[in-house]
C-alpha cells in the first residue's frame, strides 16, 4: 500500500511539473525579462561592414514591446539602461552626423547623461548645422540626455582626450563640465521645445550645482513667460 502511495505521489509531482512548464511557455513575458513580441530574435544588433543584402536579413520591420513587471516594486524593467553601449552609440552619432551636408569630421563622446560633439564644417549657416548635428544625436540617445555641440575644431582634441578619463574618478565630472562650457560658446541650434533650452535642459536641471552653464536666460525667460500666461488665464 505504501509503495502504491509513493508511486502515485511521484506521478502527481511529474504531472504538475509538466503543467508549470507549459504555463511558462504561454506566459506574457519572455524568459529574457520584460521584453515581449519581438519580430526578429537575432542577437546581433549591428552587422557593420556587410552588404545591404546581408544587413537586411529580414523583410519585417524592427519591433519590440516592453511592459512593466506585474510584481510590485520590481525595477528590473530599468536594467536595460545599464546595458547602453556608449562607444557604439558614439559611433552611430558620428557616422550619421558626418552624412549631414557640409559636416566633414565628427568627434563624439557619450557619458552617462550627455553627448559632446565637436565637428569640422565649412557651412556658412553655423546655427542650422549645429541644430542638425544636435538633433541627430537626440534621435539616438535616451530622452533624458543633454547634447552639446561645437564647430570649434580645437575642441575635437579635448573631446578625444575625455575618452581616456576614468568616469569614476573624483575629477571626471569637473573635467567634462570644463569642456562643455567651452562648447557652449559655439552655436547650439534652436531650443528643443518651450520648456527645454538648446541642449535639452529644463529649469530643474539648473538646480544642480554641477550643471555646466554659460547662460540660462532662455530657460528663465521661458519659465516667466509660462507663469505670466497662467496668471492671465
Amino acid at each position: 500500500m505504501k509503495k502504491l502511495l509513493i508511486i502515485t505521489g511521484l506521478c502527481t509531482i511529474t504531472a504538475l511539473s509538466g503543467c508549470t512548464k507549459d504555463t511558462g511557455k504561454n506566459d506574457i513575458y519572455e524568459e529574457s525579462g520584460n521584453t515581449i513580441n519581438v519580430n526578429n530574435k537575432q542577437h546581433e544588433l549591428y552587422n557593420e561592414g556587410a552588404g545591404r543584402g546581408i544587413r537586411n536579413k529580414t523583410t519585417s520591420y524592427g519591433y519590440v514591446r516592453h511592459q512593466k513587471s506585474p510584481i510590485m516594486n520590481d525595477r528590473t524593467a530599468t536594467n536595460h539602461y545599464a546595458g547602453l553601449d556608449r562607444e557604439q552609440v558614439a559611433n552611430i552619432i558620428s557616422k550619421y552626423s558626418a552624412n549631414i551636408p557640409n559636416v566633414n569630421d565628427v568627434a563624439t563622446l557619450v557619458t552617462d547623461q550627455e553627448v559632446l560633439i565637436a565637428y569640422d564644417t565649412d557651412s556658412k549657416k553655423r546655427n542650422l548645422t549645429a541644430d542638425q548635428v544636435k538633433k541627430t544625436a537626440l534621435s539616438v540617445v535616451p530622452r533624458y540626455y543633454h547634447v552639446y555641440v561645437s564647430d570649434n575644431t580645437k575642441l575635437m582634441r579635448d573631446v578625444e582626450n575625455l575618452a581616456n578619463v576614468d568616469s569614476t574618478s573624483r575629477h571626471a565630472r569637473t573635467t567634462v563640465n570644463s569642456v562643455i562650457k567651452q562648447m557652449l560658446k559655439s552655436p547650439q541650434g534652436s531650443r528643443v521645445n518651450a520648456s527645454e533650452d538648446e541642449n535639452g535642459r529644463t529649469q530643474e536641471d539648473f538646480n544642480y550645482k554641477d550643471m555646466p552653464n554659460s547662460s540660462n536666460k532662455n530657460i528663465i525667460k521661458s519659465k516667466n513667460t509660462n507663469q505670466n500666461s497662467r496668471m492671465s488665464q
